[in-house]
């Protein structure tokens, strides 16, 4: 694929993405020399095909679901398949079924780390509505090799989680609301793309990792330190990459986690236990008062406290909740740049200095009137 400008665009959403999306292809002209790929988070039974409907009624673009080993044609969009994640070679597109990485298949990570990895400064990495933050990554990986990155304003994101992040953890090129994204990509794609960098060796390893889809130690292994927590996905033990941008979780199979996603994951696999421990005791006290013997009667009883206790705790689901809301609570919120912190500070002055003012009237006023009524009280009748 021979181009001069940026000609490879790498799209993810995940909540809220189908109707950003439509709104965004729907910006774009005809015979934009451009590829475009898209991952869509979706549940693995979603066929996908409201989405293909939605976008292929745009008829400026050829819009497909990728098939592993096509050739990557101007003009077309290629939509990850439902459950297999999309990485982008040289002049062609393989879809996999690697691990989940973030708890996503397909991801958006792994399409934009292969699209930087092959593409370097000709890709343009775009980060829409979504919740969590997959994307951030792959947007750090976009920018190191060169390329472009953009992401919708989180004010316009039906969910700010996702491009939010990627505001919190790198310099993004542009941040634009929808209405604004079509015309900036179409600029982009003309723009003659800068000196392609060298690519960092992990981005380059993590790559070959999502492609192979292989148990891989010793490629993970210089990625970072083992740490003392399992994979909730397969068991495995976990390495904490060496990445200072984004504290993210690896583990030789494939699975990879930001830190909101494993602790999400955690959840998840801790409240499937509690439900199974609580069948195994339901169903020990059950065997126990069948018994009818005497010893049984007192077991029976020891069983029912621990019935209750994990009842209780499934039940309040802050037990496991409340840090990883706390995680969700800080990744939304928009943090305050000098500008908006001077912003505030003026506010906060001016509103100071009005209640001031407003003070001040009413002493004054009260003079007034306190002054008045002794004029009145010395007139003579």
């Amino acid at each position: 694929m021979a181009s001069k400008g940026h000609d490879i665009i790498v799209i993810g959403a995940s909540a809220g993405g189908l109707e950003a999306l439509d709104a965004l292809i729907g910006q774009l002209p005809t015979g934009l020399p451009a590829s475009i790929f898209i991952v869509q988070h979706m549940a693995t039974e979603n066929t996908g095909a409201a989405l293909l409907h939605r976008l292929s009624r745009h008829r400026a673009f050829g819009c497909k679901f990728a098939k592993d080993g096509e050739s990557i044609k101007p003009g077309r969009i290629y939509i990850a398949p439902p459950d297999n994640h999309l990485l982008v070679k040289k002049n062609k597109v393989l879809v996999t079924k690697g691990a989940r990485e973030n708890r996503n298949r397909p991801g958006i990570d792994p399409l934009f780390r292969s699209a930087a990895v092959t593409h370097t400064s000709r890709v343009i990495g775009v980060v829409l509505t979504g919740m969590l933050d997959d994307g951030t990554a792959g947007l750090i990986a976009i920018r190191k090799c060169g390329g472009i990155t953009v992401v919708q304003d989180p004010k316009d994101a039906s969910y700010p989680g996702m491009p939010q992040s990627a505001l919190n953890n790198l310099k993004v090129d542009h941040c634009v609301p929808i209405r604004e994204m079509g015309r900036l990509l179409e600029t982009l794609t003309k723009e003659r793309p800068g000196k392609s960098t060298p690519i960092p060796q992990d981005i380059r390893t993590e790559a070959e990792i999502a492609e192979r889809v292989l148990s891989d130690v010793a490629g993970v292994d210089t990625l970072g330190s083992q740490v003392p927590y399992n994979c909730p996905n397969c068991g495995g033990v976990l390495w904490e990459m060496d990445s200072p941008d984004v504290p993210r979780y690896r583990c030789h199979t494939g699975h990879s986690f930001t830190l909101p996603a494993l602790l999400e994951s955690q959840s998840e696999k801790i409240e499937e236990t509690l439900w199974i421990s609580l069948r195994m005791f339901e169903e020990r006290k059950n065997l126990l008062n069948s018994t009818h013997a005497a010893f049984a009667v007192q077991r029976a009883k020891e069983t029912q406290i621990h019935i209750e206790r994990i009842r209780a705790i499934l039940l309040d689901p802050r037990t496991w909740q409340h840090t990883l809301d706390r995680v969700k609570r800080s990744m939304s919120e928009t943090p305050k740049t000098s500008s908006v912190r001077r912003e505030e500070e003026r506010q906060e002055r001016v509103s100071h200095e009005s209640n001031a003012n407003r003070s001040r009237k009413r002493i004054k006023a009260k003079s007034i009137l306190n002054r008045a009524g002794r004029d009145r009280s010395t007139v003579p009748s």
